[in-house]
């Protein structure tokens, strides 16, 4: 019977270490489970984090792009007010010019 009591005593010995096996597996699982889903909220905070300096940077540049706009409009309505008042103030003296040329007759 001693046979049979070491047959015994190795098959319970195989089925702890399974066990231990089959535990250390499941352990190992949920390790990489938790670390894959950790690593996953890393990207997602990573990602909403630089999506938010992505629009910040966007939104401070299109703003910037709008002021630039309106400000260049703003010099040229100013630029073509002046260019209309200085046409106004000559346009006296090149009609007198051109008058003056015109019913001038040189005799040579």
């Amino acid at each position: 019977m001693d046979d049979k009591g070491g047959i015994q005593l190795l098959l319970a010995a195989e089925q702890d270490a399974q066990r231990i096996v089959s535990s250390a597996r499941a352990a190992k699982t949920q390790r990489l489970r938790q670390a894959k889903e950790e690593a996953e909220r890393e990207i997602a905070a990573y990602r909403a984090q630089r999506d938010a300096e992505y629009n910040s940077k966007k939104q401070q540049s299109s703003g910037s792009v709008d002021s630039n706009l309106k400000r260049l409009e703003e010099e040229t309505d100013v630029k073509i007010e002046q260019l209309k008042q200085e046409a106004s103030e000559k346009s006296h003296d090149v009609t007198n010019y051109l008058l003056k040329f015109v019913t001038t007759v040189k005799v040579s």
